[in-house]
């Protein structure tokens, strides 16, 4: 198969070879089982000269045969990089996976995240037969060859309590009431048998009450009329208030500490969050020549074949483009380059921000628009230039500096979890903030908060692979044994 791509300012031409691989088995598809998704996976990181990096939901391998993760996708990055510590090479994995993967819940409280995150922990650091322990045993440092990331990011909600209470005296409708009245336009006309049910919407109304149910309106007409009342409670200053100030993270030409809010300091305060940004892409990208991406996850339900059905592209571009690969001018695919390349400039925030809801053509960028418009060359802008080369030192100093720096602030405002700091479950109790989840724990102004969170970039931060790590009870026990029958349904 041949993909279609237009280079900039050029005529359409054949320049990707795709090869379409897929998980698939008797009971999915009616065939033998098929796991050339795996296949794939192995057979380009055995190839790789310099560079891999995976951006994934999950992060479940095994780097032995036989064991109760069948997949072998950590056996051949132990394997290749062994190869290059034995050369003397210089070469590099990435691995960018979400802080905690799968299901939401507190994590000491919560089975399913503890067994994915143990069978995590299990690939890259513990149990005696992971990524890192197998290149250890080897004689080499795992962190010269192999780091983990996560993204996080920080907003704040435009819900000042005393501008919400104002809005109630006024109109005599609640937040609550607003958004029942969009549940019914989004709903529609309604269904009769759901409508006799007395459909109601539960609802939090930032910093005035806990979870309340709302009656949801039984026509769009009422629904838009309590909108329209809603509304017309809105000032002209309320609508210099921007709803999100998430953007600041990106290289935007505003500054956070310039936004404006009606509320009070604590209020303001209570309102500024942050939350992971969950990661759900399945990818991987090869020395800037070959990427394989589509729905398989990283681990054994998408990778065995005989689990999850699944399906990706491998893509190799012909439409070549100079580059760096370790100091070196380098010839890389312009698919996979430019791909990684965004990647890159996002998790560092070196992008401008991008409006979701355009307001005028401008905002609209090129891409954002599908083939086949082409997009804008950045091959050659001064942000494109700082993540070319992924094994300079150059790049590695902004790229692990980055994260550091984000790791650094969301912790001290915040206290997020999981963290590296906190080793054990007494540490875990410790430290995990009596505030809701994601809120400010740091005893900060609004204004100092503000003034710190102006220093994230992007929205990298490091891995938290040795969160827990004082508890190997997680790693092992009877759920890491032949006995626990359900295991496969998590990893």
């Amino acid at each position: 198969m041949v993909l279609v791509t237009l280079p900039p300012g050029g005529t359409m031409k054949p320049s990707c070879k795709v090869q379409v691989c897929r998980s698939v088995c008797d009971w999915s598809h009616g065939v033998p089982t098929e796991q050339s998704i795996q296949n794939a996976y192995i057979g380009l990181i055995q190839e790789a000269k310099h560079f891999i990096y995976i951006e994934n939901q999950f992060f479940i391998s095994n780097t032995v045969s036989g064991g109760l993760v069948v997949n072998l996708i950590a056996k051949a990055l132990v394997e290749r990089i062994l190869k290059a510590a034995t050369a003397g090479e210089k070469f590099k994995v990435i691995v960018m996976i979400p802080e905690v993967p799968g299901f939401p819940g507190k994590i000491e409280d919560t089975r399913t995240i503890k067994l994915i995150m143990a069978a995590q922990w299990r690939t890259v650091n513990r149990a005696g037969f992971s990524i890192a322990e197998m290149i250890t045993k080897a004689g080499y440092d795992p962190k010269d060859y192999i780091s983990y990331y996560h993204l996080r990011s920080y907003d704040r909600i435009n819900g000042p309590k005393s501008f919400l209470e104002n809005i109630l005296k006024k109109t005599g409708y609640s937040y609550g009431h607003a958004q029942a009245a969009l549940a019914r336009i989004w709903l529609g006309a309604g269904n009769p048998e759901w409508d006799k049910n007395n459909g109601t919407l539960n609802t939090v109304e930032p910093e005035i009450s806990p979870t309340r149910s709302w009656s949801i309106p039984r026509t769009i007409a009422e629904a838009k009329k309590i909108l329209e009342t809603y509304e017309s409670a809105s000032t002209p200053s309320d609508r210099e208030v921007n709803d999100s100030v998430g953007q600041h993270a990106l290289h935007d030409s505003t500054k956070l500490q310039d936004e404006r809010w009606l509320g009070n300091n604590d209020e303001e305060r209570n309102c500024i969050i942050s939350e992971l940004t969950y990661i759900h892409s399945k990818l991987m990208i090869v020395d800037d020549l070959k990427v394989v991406i589509g729905s398989a996850n990283l681990n054994d339900r998408s990778m065995k074949g005989d689990g999850d059905s699944e399906i990706v592209v491998v893509v190799e571009d012909t439409d070549m483009i100079p580059s760096t690969m370790n100091g070196q001018s380098y010839q890389a695919a312009r698919f996979a380059a430019t791909f990684r390349r965004a990647l890159f400039k996002e998790h560092l925030g070196l992008i401008p921000p991008q409006n979701c809801t355009p307001t005028n053509a401008n905002d609209v960028t090129t891409f954002m628009t599908p083939v086949p418009n082409a997009q804008i060359d950045t091959t050659n802008s001064p942000e494109d230039h700082l993540v070319e080369d992924p094994l300079s030192d150059e790049f590695l100093a902004l790229w692990n500096g980055t994260a550091k720096n984000n790791t650094d602030i969301f912790w001290n405002i915040f206290r997020t979890v999981p963290n590296n700091a906190v080793k054990s479950w007494t540490d875990y109790n410790q430290d995990v903030p009596s505030v809701s989840e994601g809120h400010v724990v740091a005893n900060l102004s609004a204004e100092e908060i503000k003034k710190q969170l102006s220093g994230v970039k992007g929205h990298i931060v490091q891995g938290y692979m040795d969160f827990l790590i004082e508890e190997p009870g997680l790693v092992g026990g009877w759920e890491w044994t032949w006995l626990n029958i359900f295991l496969p349904l998590y990893i």
